[in-house]
């Protein structure tokens, strides 16, 4: 028995891997959605840094508010590409109609989304140093470990929903306005993680039951989008 479900698993880890590597290959190759959510970034957090002094106690302690709000508009610009793309040619019937699980699709497009959102987070992160004046750097394992938690339930939420909405003449505006609510609570944790870490302070204390609370987020959106996708996808 244990043979059979490890080759499974592995066929579907296979599958969604080729679903990612797919979406990543479309996505280098026009670079639309990334160079438009990068400087959509760069420009929030420049605007952010003209209305608040850097200096300032204040702004340095809600950097990290800033900074996910900047990630979270950002990031709406690469998850309303993700099944948007397959529209053409009536390529997302083609991938619904293939032999594979809408799980193994759900979670290859999930996985391209969070590579292309940890990019630019990771673009923006240097950008933010400067602007803010915020020693991020010191705490950088940790500080890595709260976006890559915070990312992901910010792409399985969107995935989903980029699913939802890809048939809707307003997807980019309903997009928005469906995963932001959804979201309140994973980024309300990532949030209070995030502004003691990029200004120094260890991951300990009080700041451990908002990990727990993120994960646990991520864990619950995870199983949920896993579960209800394939009803989503052949609606």
């Amino acid at each position: 028995m244990a043979v059979p479900a490890l080759r499974g698993s592995m066929s579907f880890l296979r599958q969604s891997l080729t679903i990612a590597s797919k979406d990543l290959r479309s996505e280098l190759r026009t670079k639309e959605a990334l160079n438009a959510s990068v400087a959509f970034a760069l420009v929030i957090l420049l605007l952010f840094s003209f209305a608040f002094e850097p200096t300032e106690v204040e702004t340095r302690q809600i950097s990290g508010g800033l900074l996910w709000l900047v990630f979270a508009f950002a990031g709406a610009l690469i998850l309303n590409r993700s099944f948007a793309r397959e529209l053409s040619n009536d390529c997302l019937d083609a991938l619904v109609a293939a032999p594979i699980s809408g799980a193994a699709l759900f979670l290859g497009k999930a996985l391209a989304n969070l590579a292309l959102l940890v990019t630019v987070e990771l673009a923006c992160l240097p950008v933010f140093g400067i602007f803010y004046n915020v020693p991020w750097t010191q705490q950088f394992w940790p500080l890595m470990l709260v976006m890559l938690l915070g990312t992901w339930g910010l792409t399985v939420v969107g995935t989903m929903f980029s699913a939802l909405t890809v048939n809707l003449r307003l997807r980019e505006l309903m997009l928005p306005m469906l995963v932001y609510p959804i979201m309140v609570p994973g980024l309300l944790a990532a949030v209070q993680l995030t502004a003691p870490l990029v200004m120094g302070q260890p991951l300990a204390g009080d700041l451990i039951p908002w990990l727990r609370l993120l994960i646990a987020f991520d864990v619950i959106f995870t199983a949920l989008a896993l579960t209800l996708v394939e009803t989503v996808l052949v609606r």
